[in-house]
């Protein structure tokens, strides 16, 4: 069985909602669709899990960098490639 939902949205919302359909090619309808199929397979953590998650991230040992620096960086590695 499937069920109708009228929603109700502000003009700025629908535009954006809109757009973002057009990019992807698809019906705003579909979009909508998608994001509440994905919000129910992806529910928002609850701060306890966001901490959580903080707190290992935190413990890692992953490189740093300035976010000029880590941007020239990966602009370099594209250029020696030939990626652009």
């Amino acid at each position: 069985m499937t069920k109708r939902v009228h929603v109700v949205l502000e003009d700025d919302e629908y535009q954006a909602i809109k757009a973002a359909a057009e990019a992807r090619r698809i019906t705003v309808a579909e979009w909508v669709l998608q994001a509440v199929r994905r919000h129910k397979v992806n529910p928002p953590k609850t701060v306890e899990e966001k901490l959580r998650a903080i707190k290992w991230a935190s413990q890692l040992n992953h490189p740093t960098a300035d976010i000029d620096v880590m941007l020239q960086e990966i602009e370099v590695g594209r250029n020696a490639r030939g990626l652009r």
